[in-house]
């Protein structure tokens, strides 16, 4: 190894500390929230507390299609006409009486229980119910505040909105939410030799992460607010970097030490703080993560396509969810069919697919390759010196369902 390749390998960080780096980061960072219609509230998570409007039900509610009584039987039916949900309160029901009641329905001052109408009968011609069992008081009707009451914590700030959250909240009384907003996020793809269209000839090649950054990143709950292309012109860069307004800005190659590798110089005229300055993992491991200044970040990806996956998945993955005020997700793990060579000093992420509740490590895994990660569901986090079969490797998901037999989460 050369002095210079020793020099990096030693300041560069080990994986999973790289990764709590940058989700420490995301936790720390400033906060967006606004209150959002139920349509823009889905995927986040909640920026307060969710605090009950109302008591819940918000009135005595029959639940069950059936008979109201007042009493103990049998009951005199109380003239033609029935209980009805969404309509008014009823009369006081009297002693001795019962009148025909709806699921949902306002069980009307007086009542102390429901009959369900397939426990009960009528006779002269419907005058008189009797009921066919035992009847309890309070039986199948829902008390104001059974499930909280007004002023009550029904979830804590952080909480994700799911739809049974929106259903909750509505139920609550809520037509917005307060919710974290999703951190924006701008991607600058560099390089002078990347063609948007056609095919590569004369030195130049399709840029494959262009296409591919802004749906992932928006896959990881980001706002990916612009995708612009940047050649290998560092004093553009400079402006792109210090002039962008987004929270987070990605960077695609260029930041190795190479004649045209830009990154490192900018971020020092930037005046940034390196974060992250290389991380012992293959592929990708000239990624790097920056602080431009307070409350933005840089991510710098590597150009070839599935060491920028990896650095999207070390990095930008648990910066961008501590931004966005989300939990991480319990660590998914499952034993590998196959031996998995590894590399003698560095994390390897290697493509993988779920058969037979194992992982099956994919062909097509080097820097420059995407046809393995295309047909992933994960990618395993694999030791250095690698994993013979059967051993238990921490599998990383990806943000989509899988095509196979089950998903990574």
């Amino acid at each position: 190894m050369t002095g210079q390749g020793a020099h990096e390998r030693h300041r560069a960080t080990p994986w999973g500390d790289a990764r709590d780096v940058a989700a420490r980061e995301g936790r720390a960072g400033p906060k967006r929230s606004r209150r959002a219609a139920p349509a823009h509230a889905l995927g986040r998570v909640l920026a307060e507390p969710l605090v009950a409007l109302t008591d819940l039900p918000s009135f005595d509610t029959s639940a069950m299609d059936g008979w109201a009584v007042a009493g103990p039987g049998p009951w005199a039916v109380a003239g033609s006409g029935s209980v009805l949900a969404g309509h008014a309160t009823a009369a006081e029901l009297p002693d001795g009486s019962a009148v025909r009641i709806a699921t949902g329905a306002r069980v009307p001052p007086g009542a102390t229980a429901v009959v369900r109408a397939e426990h009960s009968r009528t006779e002269a011609e419907g005058a008189r119910l009797h009921a066919e069992r035992e009847v309890l008081p309070g039986q199948d009707i829902r008390p104001r505040g059974q499930e909280c009451r007004s002023g009550d914590e029904l979830l804590p700030a952080g909480s994700p909105v799911t739809p049974a959250v929106l259903g909750l909240a509505a139920a609550a009384g809520y037509d917005e939410l307060p919710v974290v907003e999703q951190p924006r996020v701008e991607v600058l793809v560099l390089g002078d030799e990347l063609l948007t269209a056609g095919l590569p000839h004369d030195g130049l090649i399709r840029d494959a992460l262009g296409p591919l950054l802004g749906p992932w990143l928006a896959a990881l709950g980001a706002d990916v607010v612009a995708t612009r292309r940047i050649g290998d012109d560092a004093e553009a860069l400079y402006a792109a970097v210090t002039g962008s307004s987004a929270d987070v800005v990605v960077t695609t190659g260029g930041t190795a030490a190479g004649p045209v590798d830009h990154v490192h110089p900018v971020l020092r005229k930037a005046g940034a703080e390196l974060l992250v300055d290389g991380v012992k993992v293959r592929p990708g491991h000239p990624m790097l993560l920056a602080r431009l200044g307070p409350g933005t970040h840089l991510v710098g990806l590597p150009g070839n396509p599935l060491a920028a996956v990896s650095g999207l998945l070390t990095l930008a993955e648990p910066l961008l969810r501590g931004l966005a005020g989300r939990p991480a997700p319990e660590p998914y793990r499952l034993p590998v069919r196959d031996e998995v060579h590894g590399h003698p000093y560095d994390t390897r992420l290697v493509p993988v697919v779920r058969r037979a509740g194992q992982a099956v490590p994919l062909h097509y895994n080097g820097p420059a390759m995407l046809r393995g990660i295309a047909a992933a569901d994960g990618l395993a986090v694999v030791p250095p010196g690698g994993a013979a079969p059967g051993d238990v490797l921490e599998i990383l998901g990806l943000p989509w369902p899988s095509t196979t037999e089950g998903c990574f989460t």
